[in-house]
């Protein structure tokens, strides 16, 4: 504000216009100004009553149209234009971890994708045998089970998930 020596700390809109374009340019004032900005600020200021009852609906702000929904893990899956040059990586890094999983997935037809999920909570790899199965489970249980650990259940949902993966893969049929 004109004359003010205080450090402008608060942001207030210059106009209560909006703009179809983007935020309101902003302004800086003082503690006081900025609370005598906002008690004089009427968000309504210039709106006929129609428009006032549109934006105190309920739904205000909901009318624009988005992306329908899609699958459970479909949103994961690289575009189809992947195939473009990335010098940076700056979009291909986020689809290689998916990728790997479905790369390892297929390249053992063994286990459904919930038994390669398994797998690797135990930290297994696709080759492991049964006795195998069975000692890193063990392993798992004595490192994360509260009894080990002086009582500290911490890693409780870290044990639920090891046990969970366990009682998927002991009945798995590659661990006949």
């Amino acid at each position: 504000m004109p004359g003010c020596r205080e450090a402008g700390e608060f942001r207030a809109p210059v106009s209560s216009h909006r703009s179809p374009d983007g935020p309101p340019p902003w302004r800086w004032l003082c503690l006081d100004h900025v609370r005598e900005f906002n008690a004089s600020y009427n968000f309504f200021d210039g709106m006929n009553a129609d428009q006032i009852m549109a934006a105190q609906s309920p739904t205000a702000g909901w009318e624009t149209e988005s992306r329908a929904f899609r699958a459970a893990g479909s949103a994961d899956l690289p575009p189809r234009w992947a195939d473009f040059r990335d010098p940076m990586d700056a979009l291909g890094a986020r689809f290689r971890q998916r990728m790997d999983e479905a790369r390892r997935e297929a390249a053992d037809p063994r286990f459904t994708r919930e038994e390669h999920r398994a797998l690797h909570t135990l930290g297994l790899e696709s080759r492991a045998d049964r006795g195998a199965l069975r000692r890193r489970y063990s392993e798992l249980v004595r490192r994360y089970h509260p009894d080990r650990n002086g009582g500290d259940r911490s890693h409780e949902t870290r044990l639920g998930e090891v046990v969970a993966a366990y009682q998927l893969l002991r009945k798995a049929k590659a661990f006949a």
